[in-house]
């Protein structure tokens, strides 16, 4: 793909993302992972869970379940009719929401808690490849991204890779950190995805990902 439209591409993704949340809310080879325990990688300790989130009944129906942060707000990105309404084609949304082998279903917004950012719930198809896999995939969808750092972690029963790293925005002239998660379950590969307005802003909001990453469980 001709670097312009490789930018042009991420500056649209960016710009639907966005989009989206103001709706909802108004390659080279790497290292393979080292194996870790969950809890308190990076951050000061674990946030205090107020709700779970993927099962029937919840605001996103996911393959896994997971605690979400006290004052975290979850919402469901299925269809996006209204923004296929507003001149954007059904495949045209649906391309921009793919990140990787996983498509965008899910965003907890962080600002009810007073930070500014979401984690983000994708999911993909059966036979996606394994979770090391899944995530190199996504990883490498976002662009420009350095010092990466996988590790493996096993939660309720499941088996999943970690990364932490470095993403630089061509658009916005920034480096912020990110972390991301990927599980495989019989329905499909599920990727956590922490993004914020700044490190700053990750840092804390990085103990609800903890939570989420150290309550997972196939729904």
């Amino acid at each position: 793909m001709p670097e312009g439209e490789a930018v042009g591409n991420l500056g649209a993704r960016a710009a639907l993302l966005a989009l989206v949340a103001g709706l909802l809310t108004g390659c080279g080879a790497a290292p393979r992972p080292t194996d870790v325990t969950v809890s308190g990688h990076g951050s000061s300790g674990v946030a205090a869970g107020a709700g779970t989130i993927g099962r029937a009944g919840s605001a996103c129906v996911l393959p896994v379940t997971f605690d979400i942060a006290a004052g975290w707000q979850a919402e469901a990105v299925d269809g996006l009719t209204a923004v296929a309404s507003g001149g954007v084609d059904g495949d045209t949304v649906d391309s921009l929401l793919r990140q990787g082998p996983v498509t965008l279903v899910c965003e907890i917004d962080a600002k009810p808690a007073g930070a500014v950012g979401f984690l983000r719930v994708s999911t993909g198809k059966p036979g996606s490849g394994d979770a090391h896999a899944v995530l190199r995939a996504f990883v490498a969808a976002e662009g420009a991204t350095s010092r990466a750092a996988y590790r493996t972690f096993r939660a309720g029963g499941l088996s999943g890779v970690r990364v932490d790293y470095v993403h630089s925005s061509e658009l916005l002239g920034e480096r912020t950190k990110e972390s991301a998660l990927a599980v495989v379950t019989p329905r499909g590969p599920v990727v956590l995805h922490l993004g914020g307005l700044d490190s700053a802003e990750h840092d804390e909001m990085l103990p609800a990902f903890e939570l989420a990453q150290g309550t997972l469980r196939t729904s």
